[in-house]
C-alpha cells in the first residue's frame, strides 16, 4: 500500500521531494503509520511543497493510533463491567482497587494524550508557516488544519472527562516532561477545559472553519480507478474525530457544568440537538440508495448487522461516523485483544465481571431481555470456560482469523452514540417524547410518537436549523419508501420493550428529578450499548458532575466486586472524587 500512496504522492507533487518533513518512514510498510514511533517532526523546518502539508498529517495519525486504545483499558478496568482476571498485572489491578496514587501507573499515565497535543502544535505551527508560500493549496490547507484542531481538541476532551484536569498549551513543546513545573503552563480544571476546547472549535486557526474535512480518497485515487464503496482509501476518510460529534458532547459537559453550578445551560443542551440532528439527518436521507438505506439510523437491519461493527476489517458504514484505524498487515494494531482475548498468543489479562454479564439478562435492569439479544451474543463469550469480551473478536471470526490481529479499529465516535447524545440534549429540553422515541420506540409518522415532524409540538426550536423536508426517519421518506425505518436504540432490538422514562416533570414534582431520572436511564442503557468500548465512564462521570452526586458512579462500579470490603473500599474512594484518575502532573 505504502508504493501505491507514495507513487501518488510524487505524480501529484511539482517538487522533487528530497527529504519529507514527518515521523513516517519511506522504507517499508512496517514503518508506515507505525504507532510505536518515537520520531518527533521538527517543526522549525516547515513545509515546502503540498505533498508534505499532506504526509506531514500522518504523523499526528500515528500517535492518536498509539493512544487509542488507551481510554477502553484505563476506563473500563475502573468501569462499571471490566475486572481483572487471574492472569493479570499489578497496574490493572490497582486501577480496578481504585488505589489514590497512580503516579508510576503505566495505564494511568497521560502522556500519549499529550504527544497527540505536541504533535498537532507542532503541525499547526508548521502549517501557518507554509500558507505564505505561493504554491499552496490553501483549501486543503484549511482542511488539513481543521482536521489538526479537531485531534487536539479530541485530546484534551479525553484528558479532561478521565482526570478531570489537564494541562492546555499552545506553544512549541519537545518532550511531555517539558510542561512538568514549567511556569508557562497552567493545571485547568474540567470547566476550564470545556471553555477552551468549545472555543478553540469555534475560533479555530486564522479563521478556519474547524468542521471542514478532507476527502483522502479523492486526493489519494482522483481518477476514481475504484469505486468509493471498494477502495481501500474509503477507511481513510474516517480517521480524524468528527466535529458535530465533539462539538455536541463538549456542549453537554456544558450544560453538565452549568447544571452543577445552578446555571440555565438551555443554549448548550440545544447547540447540541441542533448539531446532531442536522449531521444524522444528513446522512439518513441519503437518497443513493433509496431500497435498503439504513445509514445512520437504528432500524429493523441493526441487528443481524451488530457484530461487524467491531469485527470487521473495514468500518461497518452504516454506524460509522469516525474511527482509528488499524490494519494488521500494514504493522498496524492496538493491544484489546492482547487484553482481552484467552486465545494463544493473548494474555487475557480482563474480563467481563460475573454482575456484568448478569446485567444483560436482567429483566429489571434490561426490560425484555434473553439470551438471545443480540448485543449479549455480541459482547460476551466462553472459550476454554473462561468468560471474554467477545466484541472485538469472537472466537472463530472470519474477519480476524488469527487471534494475535490486533487490529480491530476503535471508534472516535459512532451512529447510535449520536442517538444517545441526542437523547441527552432533547431530556434537559424538555422535548421528553422525542427522547423517548430516540431511545425506546423510534420516530414512527402519524402518531402521537410523531416527534420530529412538521407542526408537532415536539417540532418546536428545530425549524431554524433543520429542513422539514428532508428530516424524516420515518418509513415514508421525501424521496419514497425508506425500508428500514427508526426503530429506537432498543426498538431496533426485537426483544427489548422500551426502558421507562419520564415524560412530564409532574410526575416527580421536580424538574431536576425528572431530568436525573431519564439521564440515568440513559446511561444505564451505555452500560449495555456501549460495553467494553470505553465510553460508559465518561457519561457516568458527566452525570456526577451535573448532579454532584458520586453515588452515580459508586452505585454501578461497585456490583462488580464479589469482595464486600473491596467493595467498600472502592465505594468510600469514589465517594470522596475518586471517579477522575488520579495522576499528579506536578505542574506549578
Amino acid at each position: 500500500m505504502i508504493t501505491k500512496i507514495f507513487k501518488r504522492l510524487l505524480i501529484g507533487s511539482s517538487f522533487i521531494i528530497c527529504h519529507l518533513l514527518f515521523s513516517v518512514a519511506l522504507t517499508s510498510c512496517s514503518d508506515f503509520f507505525d504507532p510505536s514511533t518515537d520520531d518527533e517532526f521538527d517543526a522549525s523546518k516547515g513545509y515546502t511543497s503540498n505533498t508534505e502539508m499532506y504526509t506531514g498529517f500522518l504523523g499526528i495519525l500515528t500517535k492518536v493510533q498509539a493512544v487509542g486504545d488507551k481510554e477502553i483499558l484505563l476506563t473500563e478496568t475502573r468501569g462499571e463491567l471490566i475486572e481483572p482476571s487471574d492472569n493479570s498485572l499489578t497496574d490493572l489491578i490497582n486501577l480496578y482497587r481504585y488505589e489514590p496514587n497512580l503516579n508510576n501507573n503505566a495505564y494511568a499515565n497521560p502522556d500519549g494524550y499529550y504527544e497527540v497535543i505536541i504533535a498537532c502544535n507542532d503541525y499547526i505551527r508548521a502549517m501557518e508557516k507554509y500558507r505564505s508560500y505561493p504554491n499552496v493549496d490553501d483549501e486543503a490547507w484549511q482542511s488539513l488544519v481543521a482536521s489538526a484542531v479537531r485531534v487536539k481538541v479530541w485530546a484534551y476532551k479525553t484528558l479532561a472527562e478521565i482526570y478531570g484536569q489537564a494541562v492546555w498549551f499552545d506553544d512549541p513543546v519537545t518532550a511531555v516532561t517539558e510542561i512538568s513545573g514549567d511556569s508557562r503552563f497552567q493545571l485547568l480544571q474540567l470547566p476550564e477545559l470545556v471553555d477552551k476546547c468549545l472555543n478553540y472549535l469555534i475560533t479555530g486557526v486564522d479563521g478556519v472553519n474547524t468542521s471542514r474535512t478532507i476527502n483522502w480518497y479523492e486526493w489519494l485515487d482522483p481518477t476514481h480507478t475504484t469505486s468509493l464503496a471498494n477502495s481501500q482509501y474509503r477507511k481513510w476518510n474516517y480517521m480524524v474525530p468528527a466535529y458535530a460529534g465533539l462539538f455536541a458532547e463538549l456542549n453537554l459537559w456544558k450544560g453538565a457544568v452549568m447544571d452543577a453550578a445552578g446555571q440555565d445551560a438551555t443554549t448548550y443542551y440545544q447547540n447540541a440537538a441542533d448539531t446532531l440532528l442536522i449531521a444524522l439527518g444528513g446522512q439518513i436521507n441519503v437518497t443513493a440508495d433509496p431500497g435498503s438505506n439504513v445509514y445512520w439510523l437504528p432500524s429493523a437491519a441493526t441487528p443481524g448487522h451488530y457484530s461487524p461493527i467491531w469485527n470487521n476489517t473495514i468500518p461497518y458504514p452504516y454506524e460509522t461516523v469516525s474511527a482509528i484505524i488499524y490494519d494488521y498487515t500494514q504493522n498496524q494494531t492496538n493491544t484489546l485483544l492482547k487484553h482481552f482475548s484467552n486465545e494463544y498468543p493473548n494474555q487475557y489479562l480482563l474480563r467481563p465481571s460475573e454482575a456484568g454479564i448478569a446485567r444483560f439478562l436482567d429483566p429489571n435492569f434490561n426490560p425484555g431481555s434473553s439470551t438471545n439479544d443480540t448485543r449479549y451474543k455480541c459482547c460476551f463469550g466462553t472459550s476454554s470456560n473462561q468468560p471474554y469480551l467477545a466484541k472485538f473478536r469472537p472466537v472463530g471470526s472470519s474477519a480476524r482469523v488469527n487471534a494475535y490481529q490486533d487490529d480491530c479499529h476503535i471508534f472516535f465516535y459512532r451512529a447510535t452514540q449520536y442517538h444517545m447524545m441526542l437523547c441527552e440534549a432533547l431530556n434537559h429540553l424538555r422535548r421528553f417524547k422525542a427522547m423517548n422515541a430516540v431511545l425506546n420506540t423510534g420516530v414512527k409518522a402519524g402518531s402521537t410518537d410523531d416527534c420530529f415532524q412538521p407542526g408537532s409540538a415536539e417540532w418546536k426550536g428545530f425549524e431554524s436549523t433543520i429542513d422539514p423536508t428532508k428530516s424524516d426517519w420515518t418509513g415514508t421518506a421525501n424521496w419514497g419508501t425508506r425500508r428500514y425505518p427508526s426503530m429506537g436504540i432498543r426498538g431496533c432490538f426485537g426483544t427489548l420493550v422500551a426502558r421507562p422514562t419520564k415524560s412530564s416533570i409532574y410526575e416527580l414534582g421536580d424538574a431536576t428529578a425528572t431530568y436525573k431520572f431519564n439521564d440515568l436511564a440513559l446511561l444505564d442503557e451505555a452500560m449495555l450499548e456501549f460495553a467494553g468500548e470505553g465510553k460508559v465512564y465518561p457519561m457516568m462521570n458527566r452525570m456526577a458532575v451535573r448532579y454532584g452526586d458520586a453515588a452515580i458512579v459508586a452505585d454501578r462500579v461497585c456490583q462488580k466486586y464479589t469482595d464486600t470490603s473491596l467493595a467498600s473500599t472502592v465505594r468510600s474512594r469514589i465517594m470522596e472524587g475518586g471517579y477522575w484518575v488520579p495522576f499528579d502532573l506536578k505542574v506549578k
